[in-house]
């Protein structure tokens, strides 16, 4: 049995308006310490985040 993805059309006007607006990233210094936060309680999934979002604040022309 197969199941197939429903789209709902307010979850693409969410992603459309989300794209649309640029956020702005906490400083280096706070990620880097929900970076070690994450680290210390082993959250695998919140280290990763942090991790990205830090990379990103401090070099902003990485992933674009």
């Amino acid at each position: 049995m197969s199941r197939s993805l429903v789209r709902r059309p307010t979850e693409t006007a969410a992603i459309r308006a989300a794209s649309r607006s640029a956020r702005r990233l906490p400083p280096v210094p706070a990620l880097m310490a929900a970076l070690l936060d994450a680290h210390q309680r082993r959250d695998l999934e919140g280290v990763t985040l942090a991790a990205h979002r830090a990379v990103r604040a401090a070099e902003p022309g990485v992933g674009e």
